[in-house]
């Protein structure tokens, strides 16, 4: 009940915030560190795959092309062969 309320009356109020910034950061380039993949981009797709499961980049084509970037990539494919599909908020 409290994680609830906190999520409630604080996480939820900081995402579409965060979300705005990541979206605008994103119009630089493809990727967080410019038009290169980077470490950058493997270390911000887990937040953004957890917001994503959230819903909160519904309104944010630019994050959800990135995320469709990161999918995208065969390293990427490998990992889900190996390990499995995964859910971050479970």
């Amino acid at each position: 009940a409290i994680g609830k309320g906190v999520q409630r009356e604080y996480l939820d109020k900081q995402i579409a915030p965060h979300c705005e910034y990541l979206e605008q950061h994103l119009n630089k380039g493809s990727w967080f560190v410019g038009n290169d993949f980077s470490a950058a981009d493997i270390q911000m797709s887990f937040p953004l795959e957890a917001m994503a499961a959230r819903g909160a980049l519904d309104d944010c084509p630019k994050l959800r092309g990135f995320l469709q970037r990161i999918h995208a990539r065969p390293a990427y494919q490998r990992a889900l062969e190996q390990g499995g599909p995964y859910d971050l908020l479970s």
